[in-house]
């Protein structure tokens, strides 16, 4: 018998591998809660959701996986009462066993009339409301941007200086250290076409775009960043290997990555003996979003990640985070996650932050290129 339902449950055993099947596809978490606070059924969404396996939370309660303080608690109780459904909307849940905050819709059922069980609905907020809050900030992070195409000129003649030093060094090194002269030319060069590209942003005319390998790109952001400031961390790549091409832009899915790292080293600090950053991609079906003002729904199935070990982010930054101007270092500008938030967003996709204590996460997801025929992927559909 499947661990995620209950034989008890149903008076029709033959019916479960059905209603084993429709709670699975469900992609919202859903969860069955008996008489006794005892949890009877839960989907894949759930175990994903709690980070816990089916068999695990059948053993247990709600109280294991929810604080005994929760509104969710109350909320179960007064569908008892009322026999009716109940709604409640931007609870603040803290899961026990990993100390992560999230902020949800709960939507909760009576099963039947003839016992108390309760059929639970979770709903996750935290991707529609960073969403808006990034198209929030957008404008904002476009005057950022205006501000720094007045001193695109100003940039690019000491790169040429650098580029051709490092031309002159190409000549007379063997090959490993060619590999690192051409970092330097190669990086040069990506730093002229951004500048050039910001010169032009304030006329919003679109960036061309199309297929990109997103491995390419985190492998060329993690030499440079082992050639330089992050030469003292020690990196975890954990990738999809069927993953299919991103649409953008390969110069600035680069500076996106680049920055996030940035800021994932300079978070664990030069001193940390430990330090480690995890770049991951992974595969995200069903995951649709409406753009607001429009009709258009945009299919993001490609995630990327870069995750730190360093102290994590204060709560009371999180929902300033993209903004300009907004920083935990002592020297930053506060202009590397706006700069973050517009690309991505010019991209069609969005980026959050899931922090928890010693650790940050920072999740970007991406729309797929389409096939070489043209025609759109079953993902985009």
């Amino acid at each position: 018998m499947p661990d995620s339902l209950h034989p008890a449950d149903d008076p029709n055993p033959a019916s479960l591998p059905a209603a084993e099947a429709v709670l699975n596809a469900l992609p919202l978490p859903v969860l069955t809660i008996g008489p006794d606070e005892r949890i009877l059924r839960v989907n894949h969404a759930a175990e994903l959701f709690f980070d816990a396996s089916a068999r695990l939370m059948l053993r247990g309660r709600l109280r294991d996986i929810i604080p005994f303080s929760s509104p969710i608690i109350a909320l179960v109780a007064e569908v008892r009462r009322r026999r009716s459904s109940v709604s409640e909307y931007r609870v603040e849940l803290v899961q026990p066993r990993s100390g992560t905050e999230r902020s949800v819709d709960v939507f909760a059922t009576p099963l039947r009339d003839e016992d108390d069980s309760v059929v639970l609905m979770l709903q996750e907020r935290t991707i529609a409301d960073k969403m808006n809050r990034q198209l929030t900030h957008r404008g904002a992070a476009r005057s950022m941007i205006a501000l720094g195409a007045m001193l695109a000129h100003e940039i690019k003649n000491p790169l040429a200086g650098i580029r051709g030093a490092a031309q002159l060094l190409e000549q007379e090194r063997d090959d490993e250290d060619r590999l690192l002269t051409r970092l330097i030319c190669d990086e040069s060069d990506r730093i002229v076409r951004i500048v050039e590209r910001m010169e032009l942003f304030g006329d919003e005319r679109p960036v061309e775009r199309g297929p990109v390998n997103v491995h390419g790109v985190l492998d060329q952001v993690k030499r440079s960043a082992q050639s330089g400031f992050a030469r003292h961390i020690r990196f975890i790549e954990n990738y999809d290997p069927s993953l299919p091409p991103v649409l953008g832009n390969r110069d600035q899915l680069i500076q996106v990555i680049l920055n996030l790292v940035k800021n994932a080293a300079e978070a664990i600090g030069t001193d940390t003996v430990e330090g480690e950053i995890t770049l991951s991609t992974a595969f995200r079906t069903g995951l649709r979003l409406q753009i607001p003002g429009s009709r258009e729904r945009v299919s993001l199935p490609i995630e990327v990640a870069v995750r730190d070990n360093g102290p994590g982010i204060p709560p009371d930054m999180l929902s300033d985070l993209f903004d300009p101007f907004v920083t935990t270092k002592a020297q930053g500008s506060g202009l590397g996650l706006a700069l973050v938030a517009k690309i991505v967003g010019d991209h069609g996709g969005i980026v959050e932050c899931d922090p928890v204590p010693r650790r940050t996460a920072f999740r970007i997801l991406l729309p797929m290129s389409s096939a070489r025929d043209g025609r759109e992927s079953a993902a985009e559909r």
